[in-house]
């Protein structure tokens, strides 16, 4: 049986420890997010394995380097910051609501684990492997890397026979899916709350969302006004839920909207989302010889998958991969996919909207001086929102009064402010050309499809004379 926390054991208000060992048992890191975080015995024997090892080789922000240079940081930092933020979490919980919550440690050690492992079983490039290439080349099949992390967790316990509570792991599987679709949880689930702290599907707000949020904006040179400290020590559990004080309303926004503009300014920045679609591109054209999707079926092959597969394409002299090899190098060289231009989707349509395809750009085309191929044109379709689509995440959160109330409830926004958006989300449409010279036909082609449309070109403005020279 993995050990817990001795009961008896008394902890630091300011380094809580949750495991069974004493702290100076535990291995301590220096996170340049976090500062020192301790990893007690039980964590450091998945740590310690090759499949979680693995992480190091997987970039947080898949290809976005290639843009934000400081952007090199990668899973491993970020499941061991997520790891800490729940055990300090939780640790607070308990705290200040120990006796009336029942938390124990058995509680500690799982939410600690249940962070740690929550990316264990991530694609390469970011969500480019399971949102991007994937559903390209599977026919349908739904595949999720929560469920291949809790495929994962069960294989490095069998594959390295670490003694742990089958009943613990089984409850860090159920965190782990927590928000997404394949979520097991319900209502009559026990310490229904703890469920909220890594992976939180009741409202969004988790530590993993305040660990990469924080350390994406520190590798990319961005600020961060948000202060995930503040709602940690403020929270409080009210029936079987983690509510929050009302004045830290807009606090809470600030993580949303911080979020969303790391989605504007970096995951979706134009250039990225190029780099993206050339390595989709090389990807699926290597995919029949590789056989690349193939190893998403068995966990003890999709731990070998990682981002270092480019590098493989690159340096390869197989002929049947000579295509694939020609984007990598297009990438190298900085001979991308030229953005022709985009347009934000009128809100009066995005109830409606449907995705837009290079078949669609390609048929709105009118000149007969260039006839341009589906394969000429790529379009990127970005959905940029504060978690919850086109509604307010704040409506499915609960707050209370101060610490001697005992009433939750939500907060309309037009209680706070007027100021807060109007709306929740952006779909942006961007259409790129693959091939230089034909930017103009392609922006042109554009043009005509938000005309067929929508009555108007939606677009800013046209595609700058200059690129069009340049080709």
């Amino acid at each position: 049986m993995g050990a817990y926390c001795n009961e008896g054991l008394s902890l630091s208000p300011i380094r809580e420890f949750s495991s069974s060992q004493n702290i100076r048992l535990s291995k301590h890191v220096y996170d340049n997010v976090h500062g020192y975080i301790h990893i007690d015995p039980l964590s450091l024997k998945f740590v310690d394995t090759e499949q979680f090892q693995r992480l190091r080789e997987l970039k947080q922000l898949g290809l976005a380097h290639l843009v934000y240079p400081g952007a090199v940081h990668s899973r491993f930092e970020h499941s061991l910051g997520v790891s800490w933020l729940a055990s300090q979490t939780v640790q607070k919980l308990k705290t200040y609501q120990g006796s009336e919550l029942g938390i124990d440690c058995f509680d500690i050690q799982t939410v600690k684990l249940a962070g740690l492992l929550h990316d264990i079983g991530h694609g390469p490039f970011s969500h480019l492997f399971e949102r991007s290439f994937l559903p390209r080349v599977l026919n349908g099949e739904n595949w999720s890397h929560e469920q291949m992390s809790t495929k994962l967790v069960d294989h490095i316990v069998d594959e390295h026979h670490i003694d742990v509570d089958s009943q613990m792991m089984k409850r860090v599987k159920e965190m782990i899916l927590a928000s997404s679709e394949f979520s097991q949880i319900n209502d009559t689930t026990e310490k229904r709350f703890l469920y909220d702290i890594v992976a939180n599907g009741r409202n969004g707000i988790d530590v993993d969302k305040f660990d990469y949020i924080v350390r994406d904006c520190r590798a990319c040179g961005l600020g961060c006004n948000f202060e995930f400290e503040r709602l940690m020590e403020t929270m409080r559990v009210m029936g079987d839920e983690i509510c929050y004080r009302a004045k830290e309303y807009l606090a809470i926004f600030k993580l949303f909207a911080t979020r969303a503009d790391l989605y504007r300014t970096v995951y979706m920045h134009p250039k990225v989302k190029a780099i993206e679609l050339m390595v989709v591109d090389a990807l699926l054209k290597a995919n029949d010889y590789l056989q690349i999707s193939s190893y998403i079926q068995d966990p003890s092959e999709y731990w070998k998958l990682d981002d270092t597969v480019i590098k493989t394409i690159e340096t390869a002299p197989d002929e049947e991969l000579r295509e694939s090899r020609e984007l990598i190098l297009r990438v190298r060289r900085r001979n991308l996919y030229q953005f022709c231009n985009e347009y934000a989707v009128p809100k009066e349509n995005l109830d409606n909207f449907k995705d837009v395809t290079p078949q669609d750009i390609v048929c709105s085309q009118k000149n007969a001086g260039v006839l341009l191929k589906e394969e000429d044109v790529a379009v990127s379709n970005v959905r940029i929102d504060l978690t919850r689509g086109r509604h307010n995440p704040l409506e499915s959160i609960n707050f209370f009064k101060d610490y001697e109330s005992n009433e939750k409830f939500p907060i309309p926004e037009d209680r706070i402010s007027h100021l807060l958006p109007a709306s929740y989300q952006d779909m942006i449409v961007r259409v790129y050309s693959k091939k230089p010279e034909l930017v103009a036909a392609v922006s042109e082609a554009f043009e005509n499809f938000q005309l067929k449309t929508y009555g108007i070109k939606a677009q800013v403005h046209g595609t700058p004379v200059k690129k069009i020279r340049r080709t």
